[in-house]
């Protein structure tokens, strides 16, 4: 390690700089001066929302190389003016965690191993197990022949996470369905 010359020693840094309170370049050290921010070497800048929640707060996605380095508040966002509640600063460490997954995987009933499928296969199974759920738990009238028109084989548990628009959006499809239990966490 190098020495420190005498004509560095803060004192002598303060009275040469003017900074008199010593709270300014005076007391800054090299390894303070070298330091930069780790969004610095960014490619590109995206506007996004946290997923974590419904109020909607605006990020600062920082993108190098096609990969997310740094994820901050957007001081732009008129709903959190560039906070960060804990769980939306971890966002970065979401999107990069190493066991991630990417692929859709399904494990048949009984099976003990997990196999991967490709999406719109899995899309049409999901969409087939929904229309057989309507169709066998389906009501069409009650012990006295009043019409009921609904089903008792669905029912939708919407998370906290969507807006509005996808809250509404998804009442609607289950109640054309025929659901009648229609429910979010976020009235649990």
């Amino acid at each position: 390690m190098a020495r420190l010359s005498p004509l560095e020693w803060p004192v002598l840094r303060q009275l040469r700089s003017g900074d008199s309170l010593g709270r300014g370049p005076a007391v800054t050290s090299p390894t303070t001066r070298a330091v930069r921010p780790r969004n610095a070497t960014a490619d590109r800048v995206v506007q996004s929302i946290c997923p974590y929640c419904a109020v909607g707060c605006g990020q600062l996605v920082y993108v190098k190389d096609e990969k997310v380095i740094d994820i901050e508040g957007d001081p732009n966002s008129p709903i959190s003016r560039g906070r960060l509640c804990p769980k939306g600063s971890a966002s970065e460490q979401l999107v990069n965690a190493p066991g991630r997954q990417k692929q859709v995987l399904y494990r048949a009933p009984k099976a003990k191993d997990w196999q991967h499928l490709d999406l719109d296969t899995a899309i049409d199974m999901i969409a087939d197990r929904f229309i057989e759920s309507r169709r066998n738990g389906w009501q069409e009238l009650d012990d006295q022949g009043r019409k009921l028109r609904r089903t008792m084989g669905i029912a939708s548990l919407g998370g906290a996470t969507l807006d509005n628009e996808e809250n509404y959006l998804i009442k609607k499809l289950f109640t054309a369905a025929g659901a009648i239990q229609i429910e979010n966490q976020a009235r649990i």
